[in-house]
């Protein structure tokens, strides 16, 4: 036998040990599966195959990358997702509380639409003219009902100083592109203070991040110092964030004992505990379409512990809690762990939260009827 057919044998020998020594190892960590190791046979032996064998260049990061995000595609679980840099480095921003940004607060109320609520001032939305009640149509020529919600905000927002380009549909006239430069948008995720000539305290989340706690405490000691008999908590718009700065604020308005219960895909429950021991001040919270996961965790708890009176209209129903798990290239994944209870053991992913004075607010609204009627009802309390 000549030397060449010594070494292809050679060669094939090896590849042929190799897979054999893999193949028993991914049987051992896999539980003794051999379906589940020729699975992942499968998978390597792909990646292998289109890195030798495709007919121009494969960028090898960019191929894992796809199959990972593919993977959690494959689950059906919007929640569920792949976040390349740029998307993990948002999510980041987000729960940190810092972030470039152009300045205005979304509404996704109605699916498959982005409504501007408000246009900060000293922003880049405001410097455009960006109006409350425009609509934002595409996002970087990606039209919006393509979208998630998350994904549209993870678009708008991005590094400081650089652009981007936002459709923008405003009554009957054409549809007009804005280009706006980002700039560092810092934000107290928690404020407030006395609503004007009542006894009544009023205090906006707008988010969960971590200096949430610390600001709703700060806000909280600010209007109990002004000697309020009542307090309005507004978690409208609010899409949720860590449950851990949740459990901060709930340890200061929840009464002593359940706010929600985690249960995961083996029946496993975590309890998370109030350990207020003191009576708290009579409370209304405003809810809307926009208020999710962690806001619904806390207007829940209050509901269901009948600490607060929920008024606005039904909330998101996002019921489900995700991990982060980072994959070392400064990406990562964002998957669905555990599913969410209140306290009297309801779910309410894909149900919502009902509020128990509905009221909806008009098309063109001239004031905030839904803050009017909250503030109505928390002075019954007084009575």
């Amino acid at each position: 036998m000549d030397q060449t057919k010594k070494n292809i044998l050679l060669v094939i020998s090896s590849v042929l040990v190799t897979l054999m020594v893999v193949c028993c190892a991914m049987v051992y960590m896999l539980g003794g599966s051999m379906e589940r190791a020729t699975d992942m046979l499968r998978f390597i032996a792909t990646v292998r195959f289109v890195e030798n064998q495709y007919d121009g260049e494969v960028d090898q990061q960019a191929l894992i990358n796809g199959s990972i995000d593919g993977m959690m595609k494959s689950l059906g679980d919007k929640y569920s997702v792949y976040l390349d840099e740029d998307k993990f480095r948002q999510l980041n921003n987000i729960n940190t509380g810092t972030f470039g940004g152009i300045g205005v607060v979304m509404s996704f109320a109605e699916p498959g639409h982005c409504r501007i609520m408000s246009v900060m001032e000293n922003t880049p939305g405001q410097a455009a003219g960006l109006q409350d009640g425009d609509e934002v149509i595409a996002v970087e020529g990606t039209p919006v009902a393509e979208l998630q919600p998350e994904e549209v905000v993870g678009k708008i927002r991005g590094v400081e100083g650089t652009q981007v380009v936002i459709t923008i549909r405003r009554g009957g006239e054409a549809d007009k592109d804005y280009t706006l430069t980002r700039s560092s948008i810092p934000i107290d995720t928690a404020a407030g203070d006395m609503v004007p000539d009542t006894e009544i305290g009023y205090i906006r989340i707008a988010s969960f991040s971590e200096n949430t706690g610390k600001e709703f405490k700060e806000a909280l000691d600010k209007v109990q110092s002004q000697n309020a008999r009542g307090l309005i908590i507004d978690l409208r718009a609010n899409p949720g964030g860590l449950v851990t700065s949740c459990m901060e604020i709930a340890n200061l308005v929840v009464p002593e004992g359940e706010v929600v219960s985690l249960i995961d895909k083996s029946g496993r429950r975590k309890v998370y505990n109030s350990s207020m021991s003191e009576a708290g001040l009579p409370i209304v919270v405003l809810i809307d379409g926009n208020s999710a996961s962690a806001s619904e965790i806390l207007a829940g708890a209050l509901k269901d512990r009948g600490a607060a009176t929920l008024v606005g209209m039904k909330s998101y129903g996002k019921g489900s809690v995700q991990t982060i798990l980072p994959l070392f290239r400064g990406d990562g994944i964002k998957l669905t762990v555990a599913k969410y209870y209140t306290p009297s053991g309801a779910s309410i992913d894909g149900i919502g939260i009902q509020p128990d004075v509905e009221i909806a607010m008009p098309e063109n609204p001239t004031e905030d009827v839904q803050l009017k009627r909250a503030i109505e009802v928390i002075q019954e309390k007084f009575q």
